[in-house]
């Protein structure tokens, strides 16, 4: 498929703008991934999905450098997440042929319904940084969220980031901003192996993907930037209004418009 400049430039654009958005709250693949597939019909779905990784990963690593310098972040979590979110992302990959995407529509809405509920009735959560469990708990709720984010997101995906930063904030304690730190870590390792599959492959188009990831670093370079100057209390505001973003794309899916 041909690339004209003025298409190029609109994709680099939501580029930007997902990049922006991952790295404060997460959810950048809701603005990157749509603009993919309605900018580019003609485009084999295997290698736009492979080229949002390739764009994005990048961004989401910029931003976990960004967070890593200013930002505390609490290993003991981070670490066991890690490895059970990729050992159980890698056996939900091997289970997505077998149960539609489209199963799990209402599921997430109705999650994401109660997720901003949640978070607009506990006014104070996430404000301050006050982990509230013991180093043993703190593992084993770790291994079981990793296992359960990694599963979904090797089955479905979409609004991974987010689901991470709620489940940092509701069941360990973080702040928003320590979160959003957090939940970047995680990413950039699932996604690594995610896009060590879509390049090997071959479903990755580098003269979309290497603009586009230049764009998307710009994006999470001054969307971190921005979450680290502002606090908690914007990346709370900003998390609620993805959290909105996500409820009414579901909507609009299962209402078959």
């Amino acid at each position: 498929m041909e690339l004209s400049g003025e298409l190029l430039a609109l994709l680099c654009g939501f580029a930007f703008l997902a990049g922006f958005i991952d790295a404060v709250v997460g959810g950048g693949g809701l603005i990157q991934i749509p603009a993919l597939f309605v900018l580019l019909p003609g485009v084999q779905p295997a290698t736009l999905l492979g080229t949002n990784k390739f764009a994005s990963i990048w961004g989401t690593l910029s931003a976990a450098i960004q967070y890593l310098r200013r930002v505390p972040v609490e290993r003991r979590a981070i670490l066991p997440t890690t490895a059970t979110a990729l050992l159980f992302g890698y056996l939900g990959a091997g289970v997505a042929a077998s149960i539609p995407a489209d199963a799990f529509r209402p599921l997430i809405l109705l999650l994401s319904i109660g997720v901003l509920a949640y978070t607009l009735t506990k006014k104070d959560i996430g404000a301050l940084h006050a982990p509230r469990l013991s180093p043993r708990r703190t593992f084993g709720t770790a291994l079981l969220t990793g296992a359960a984010i990694g599963f979904y997101d090797g089955i479905f995906g979409p609004g991974t980031g987010s689901i991470l930063v709620i489940a940092f904030v509701g069941l360990f304690g973080f702040s928003f901003l320590v979160a959003s730190a957090s939940a970047k870590l995680v990413n950039v390792v699932t996604n690594a192996a995610a896009l060590a599959f879509f390049v090997g492959a071959g479903h990755v188009r580098y003269d979309i993907a290497l603009p586009m990831a230049l764009f998307n670093v710009a994006g999470s370079l001054a969307g971190s930037h921005l979450a680290i100057r502002k606090g908690s209390v914007f990346v709370r505001r900003l998390f609620i209004a993805v959290v909105v973003l996500l409820i009414l794309r579901y909507a609009w899916d299962l209402t078959g418009a």
